[in-house]
């Protein structure tokens, strides 16, 4: 797909518009896992999540080859948008983002403080992407889709600061939404010939990736109601699928119970706050604690992005019944 002379010059995009974020090691999980843990902050990136440098290397390329673009258009449930968003605004393009109704007021929020137009549309994600690829045609706008080779060149560059700091994990758990990401951590390890294991990570409740890995084709679900918004993909984009399936070893579901409990324990062990699709690593670690014990195990806390409502709806509301069960 790219060279590793390419994922560099990306790289230099990236940091010069943001520097590269903390990989830690942190003994409470340490000692929580039983394995020896790095953490990717991409919590710590301007926009609160990994996908601003899809968006970088996004409006990069599309400023160099169309300079005189009427503007982009895409859907989302925040990060991707808030990504554009920031770019777009770098680069002085105008920004059009469908979300769908009742998405995360705060995400909502920061995509206008980036400087996009905000639309709210359809009850899902889905609806939200077919309406914008609609508007597109007829206003003549860039449509800028959820997974794409810019994209995954862009969120590679956390990749290759993660593995250059770190050669030796053994295993790298990942979120996948639409499957920038995990595509991204495929491409830099293979670039710089590691062996490390690559694990994608979704919900129970928005499986398609996880479906689709097992039967070998693509397979959609017909709702996507995890509370873990950055995973809430209904449809699996077919090459990122490809590239899943070629280059991880597996993928393991996690509940939202196992996601607000994972939440918390990044609170309590290393006090960042993680969003749902941030913190499913660590719940997908915990799930299988047993095989990774005294391993060198990577997590990617992909974004810190939860509003502040769902927070205490969710992970606190876990929290208390749990402690009503345990007593």
């Amino acid at each position: 797909m790219f060279s590793l002379a390419e994922l560099e010059r990306a790289q230099q995009i990236v940091h010069a518009a943001m520097p590269p974020t903390a990989a830690h090691t942190w003994p409470l999980l340490a000692e929580r896992l039983g394995a020896d843990v790095v953490v990717k902050h991409e919590n710590h990136t301007p926009t609160g999540a990994f996908k601003v440098r899809g968006g970088l290397i996004y409006l990069d390329r599309l400023k160099r080859e169309r300079p005189g673009t009427a503007g982009i258009i895409s859907a989302t449930t925040g990060n991707h948008g808030q990504s554009l968003a920031f770019a777009a605004s770098r680069y002085g393009v105008p920004a059009t983002i469908y979300v769908p109704l009742g998405n995360s007021v705060e995400k909502n929020r920061a995509m206008r403080a980036f400087g996009a137009n905000l639309v709210e549309h359809g009850t899902d994600f889905q609806i939200a992407r077919e309406e914008a690829a609609r508007r597109a045609v007829r206003d003549g706008l860039e449509l800028v889709p959820s997974f794409h080779p810019d994209l995954v060149l862009g969120v590679a560059t956390y990749a290759l600061e993660l593995f250059r700091a770190a050669r030796d994990l053994e295993t790298l758990y990942v979120p996948i939404g639409q499957g920038s990401g995990i595509s991204g951590c495929i491409l830099a390890r293979d670039l710089l010939g590691l062996k490390t294991e690559i694990v994608g990570v979704q919900s129970t409740e928005a499986p398609s990736y996880a479906l689709s890995f097992a039967a070998g084709t693509l397979v959609k679900t017909n709702s996507s109601n995890t509370r873990a918004d950055g995973m809430a993909t209904r449809v699996p984009d077919e090459d990122a699928l490809a590239i899943i399936r070629k280059g991880a070893s597996r993928i393991v579901q996690v509940t939202d119970a196992e996601i607000a409990a994972a939440i918390r324990s990044y609170w309590m062990d290393t006090h960042n706050l993680a969003e749902g699709a941030g913190a499913a690593s660590l719940a997908a670690a915990l799930q299988e604690k047993a095989r990774l014990r005294g391993k060198r195990v990577g997590l990617i806390l992909s974004g810190g992005n939860i509003d502040f409502e769902l927070f205490r709806t969710w992970v606190m509301t876990d929290a208390v019944a749990e402690k009503v069960m345990v007593a």
